[in-house]
């Protein structure tokens, strides 16, 4: 990923979890469907001081429900 300086950017942990650069279907609702997974993980990440456990099993579960949402969109 880059910005736009064209500076390679970390991906964040949402983004890697959920691959979002990956879709070789070229399914817009697979991109849209990853991006927000990615933003709902990375939301969960600051949260991690609270409940490290809570916010391992919510991140789970949302790399899961996409997972499954992807696989309904490419049906």
């Amino acid at each position: 990923m880059s910005d736009s300086s064209g500076a390679v950017t970390p991906n964040t942990v949402g983004e890697t979890r959920v691959r979002t650069q990956f879709n070789p279907s070229a399914n817009s609702d697979v991109d849209v469907l990853k991006q927000r997974t990615a933003e709902l993980i990375n939301l969960c990440d600051h949260l991690k001081s609270k409940d490290p456990r809570l916010v391992a099993l919510a991140q789970t579960s949302y790399e899961e429900a996409a997972m499954w949402a992807v696989k309904a969109a490419t049906a």
